[in-house]
This record gives structure tokens, C-alpha cells and sequence, in this order.
């Protein structure tokens, strides 16, 4: 089986629930946040919405407030530069929800990945 990555934020939650995976996914976030110095505590019953949300509006203040740590939380959980450079900045929410996407995205990669290997 090859990893096919999801193409949007709720196809992705959906399909690690259906793995039984989404506790993995909400540990690995949880982990690489605190790893970058930037701790997030998603409870692991957190619904999957909500922990759309929850990244989103994280997301959403470090790039408002506090745009080093940002890039050092893309860093930690190495996102793709070439994602990141190739998103309109024009709007901040909508570049939230953009990068919101991209980093659940690596994640799921890293979880599913140790998973099957």
C-alpha cells in the first residue's frame, strides 16, 4: 500500500480516524509543538473539528504575533518549504487554515508512515 496524502484537512482527519490512527496524529502534534517550544495540549478525545480549529487559530496568532517561532514550528515539523512559499500570504486566516493543512499533513505522513514500517 502507498501513502497517498488526503487532498484536504477533513478527508485526512477522517481517514485517521478510520485507522484508528487520530490519537497518533493528536500525540505526534502535540509532541512537535512542545518540541518547538510552542506547547499545545490537544486532549487525545479532542474532536476532529475542533482540532482543526484548535491548529488553526495557533497557527493564526504566531504568524500575527510571533513569526520566528512560526517558522521554527514549520522547521520542527518539517513542512515542506516549497508548500509554504507556494501559498497566497494575502490573507493571514486563509494562510492559517492553507498551513493548518500543511502541517496535519506531515504529521499524518510521519504517523502513518511509522504505522506501517
Amino acid at each position: 500500500m502507498t501513502y497517498t496524502p488526503p487532498e484536504n484537512t477533513d478527508l485526512l482527519l477522517s481517514q485517521a480516524q478510520k485507522e484508528q490512527l487520530y490519537t497518533k496524529l493528536v500525540e505526534q502534534l502535540n509532541k512537535d509543538f512542545a518540541l518547538a517550544n510552542e506547547p499545545v495540549d490537544f486532549a487525545d478525545g479532542i474532536a476532529p473539528f475542533d482540532l482543526k480549529m484548535a491548529v488553526q487559530d495557533k497557527i493564526f496568532r504566531l504568524i500575527h504575533h510571533k513569526f520566528a517561532e512560526y517558522l521554527n514550528l514549520l522547521y520542527i515539523i518539517d513542512v515542506p518549504e516549497k508548500d509554504v512559499k507556494a501559498l497566497n500570504g494575502g490573507d493571514i486566516a486563509e494562510l492559517a487554515e492553507q498551513v493548518t493543512f500543511l502541517i496535519l499533513k506531515r504529521e499524518w505522513q510521519k504517523v502513518w508512515f511509522r504505522n506501517r514500517y
